[in-house]
């Protein structure tokens, strides 16, 4: 089986390239983040088309989560126990949807970004992702994944200049500490395949940041004991970076036997 995810940076205006990417790959688990568009708005009838369900979660043009798969898609939830909200009053957004695919759960997974330290969204972030931790605990016996962008560099290899974030999220020692806690219990199974230095799934449009591979690594594919057991290979595909219309974000596969 083969699962890949990938942040689109918006499902409607790059569907051509995910229903070439999953046909190129051979994909049969996709899951997708930052989909921009309400759950009514998804362009599905391709995907249907190449034999396609999907689930997803997305309440306006902002987030959007998605699970896209070819073995059926089956105890879909919306959101994780625990899960907290954003804004005033606290809302909670479209940034996880889980369903059993194939005999593996698969969490999309959109991390919130947390602006800057001092910043609210900060502190909102480290809750999200320590209720992520207890919600995965549900999971961690069963072939299970948590996918997706995670907004955080664990690793100062992850970055292209840690100097640069010195007051800036995604390299603090807290976010490292909230992933490295899932992480004890959910394993990476991607860096095995695909160490680093300079290797990473995001480049800011900007500044020729591709070019010039000034990236951060920070979509994961985090494995729950049984699911890693059985991972045999995985790689990011930074050429669908590349080219016209492209998402800053490259895809991240994982194969399994």
């Amino acid at each position: 089986m083969r699962i890949a995810t990938w942040n689109v940076n918006s499902i409607r205006s790059r569907i051509d390239r995910v229903e070439s990417f999953l046909t190129r790959h051979e994909v049969d688990v996709l899951a997708v983040q930052e989909t921009k568009a309400k759950v009514d708005q998804l362009p599905t009838m391709g995907l249907q088309a190449l034999g396609y369900e999907v689930a997803a979660a997305g309440v306006n043009q902002w987030n959007g989560v998605a699970v896209i798969s070819r073995v059926g898609i089956e105890d879909v939830q919306v959101g994780f126990d625990g899960m907290p909200g954003w804004g005033e009053p606290a809302e909670s957004e479209a940034r996880a949807v889980g369903a059993v695919c194939g005999g593996l759960r698969i969490w999309s997974l959109y991390v919130p970004n947390g602006r800057k330290p001092d910043d609210p969204h900060y502190a909102y972030k480290l809750d999200w992702l320590a209720a992520l931790k207890e919600a995965a605990r549900a999971w961690q016996d069963e072939p299970s994944a948590l996918v997706g962008d995670w907004n955080v560099c664990p690793y100062d290899e992850d970055c292209f200049d840690p100097s640069q974030f010195k007051n800036s999220t995604h390299l603090t020692p807290a976010e490292r500490a909230a992933f490295f806690a899932i992480e004890a219990d959910f394993r990476d199974v991607v860096r095995p395949y695909a160490p680093g230095p300079e290797v990473y799934t995001y480049w800011d449009y900007f500044r020729q940041r591709f070019e010039r591979n000034r990236g951060l690594r920070i979509d994961f594919v985090l494995g729950s004991p049984s699911f890693a057991e059985r991972v045999t290979g995985a790689f990011i595909d930074r050429e669908e970076r590349a080219g016209k219309g492209a998402s800053d974000h490259a895809p991240v596969v994982v194969d399994l036997d």
